[in-house]
């Protein structure tokens, strides 16, 4: 397993090629950016559960990743899975360039790889499910992103399992 310095490219990988370069007991983390807030989720051990962290108020980029540095270290992460804002059609719009871009940032303080992950209609279906839960809309206000962020993870995991029994 061989793995880039900090302060290359970043190296993103396709979601079938992540088994390979991670450690099989180490955790994912999930990445939602926003423009005001960053949602951050991480998967347990065996990777089969996303769970959400916290929601990062964004600032300046050095201080937005401090947090997300620290929640790496400290729960064992080996990769990361960062949302990308696909358009409906399917085509990339300044927002997923904007994500493209924090990934060569984070790359500059992180030798993980990353992948992206669709995250069309991710906050839609969070927001979906908090009104069916009844939550009220301050309630859905402060969670909504990590839970983005666990809902975008939860798919890259369901992705990876379903490799799994395809081979």
């Amino acid at each position: 397993m061989t793995r880039s310095q900090p302060g290359t490219a970043a190296r993103v990988l396709e979601i079938q090629d992540l088994p390979a370069e991670v450690a099989r007991d180490a955790r994912l983390l999930g990445l939602d950016l926003g423009t005001k807030t960053i949602g951050v989720a991480v998967s347990d051990v065996s990777r089969s559960i996303a769970t959400p962290v916290e929601t990062i108020k964004r600032s300046k980029f050095t201080a937005d990743i401090q947090p997300i540095l620290k929640t790496i270290q400290e729960l064992g992460v080996g990769a990361i899975v960062l949302g990308l804002p696909v358009n409906m059609d399917g085509s990339e719009g300044p927002r997923a360039q904007s994500t493209r871009a924090f990934a060569r940032n984070l790359s500059q303080h992180t030798d993980l790889p990353m992948v992206f992950w669709d995250e069309r209609l991710s906050t839609a279906a969070v927001e979906r499910h908090l009104i069916e839960a009844d939550a009220s809309r301050k309630r859905r206000g402060e969670v909504v992103d990590r839970m983005a962020a666990a809902y975008i993870l939860q798919g890259a995991l369901d992705r990876l399992k379903g490799l799994k029994t395809l081979s």
